[in-house]
């Protein structure tokens, strides 16, 4: 199968919806997409970019085991 992704004016989405309902299980399937895809998206574009441009700080799994122990150890009461 292909993907495909159309945008539309939302008056016309019944239209689109009746005529693909014309086709069977077997020939087209509906997907809803995230509703969050373009922020998403946004977000992991600016990791991406922070990631290729060296400004991005990594951590080894010891560093951030201690920064959770620490931080946990804040709240512990």
């Amino acid at each position: 199968m292909e993907t495909l992704r159309l945008e539309f004016q939302p008056n016309i989405k019944a239209k689109i919806l009746e005529l693909l309902s014309s086709f069977s299980s077997d020939e087209l399937i509906i997907v809803q997409e995230d509703p969050f895809f373009d922020e998403n998206k946004r977000k992991l574009d600016t990791a991406y970019a922070k990631l290729k441009s060296g400004t991005e700080k990594f951590y080894s799994i010891d560093e951030v085991d201690s920064i959770l122990d620490k931080t946990f150890s804040e709240y512990d009461s």
